[in-house]
């Protein structure tokens, strides 16, 4: 769990919490007049969140997940092509 402190808190033990932050891995909300501003996390943790943020999401995530396979591209284009040649297929809408 988080633990919340004023910015005047934060400042006057600063070096007490970041010992702890380091070495406890506690973690700290850093609030001005009662509203989050900062937080207060190890190096290992900041590395992990930075991580997380720069991967891919939603979609994108699923296309670059298969980026390393060439026949799933010349797959796709073949299904493309095949769409373009057949523009007057059936569509049955009750299944």
């Amino acid at each position: 769990m988080n633990k919340k402190l004023s910015v005047a808190d934060a400042k006057k033990h600063l070096s007490e919490i970041m010992s702890r932050v380091a070495y406890n891995n506690e973690r700290f909300l850093i609030e001005r007049r009662g509203k989050p501003m900062a937080a207060l996390v190890s190096a290992e943790d900041l590395a992990r969140l930075e991580r997380e943020s720069n991967k891919p999401k939603g979609l994108m995530a699923a296309v670059g997940a298969w980026s390393e396979f060439d026949e799933i591209d010349e797959m796709v284009q073949h299904i493309y092509k095949k769409r373009e040649e057949a523009w007057d297929r059936e569509v049955n809408l009750d299944e």
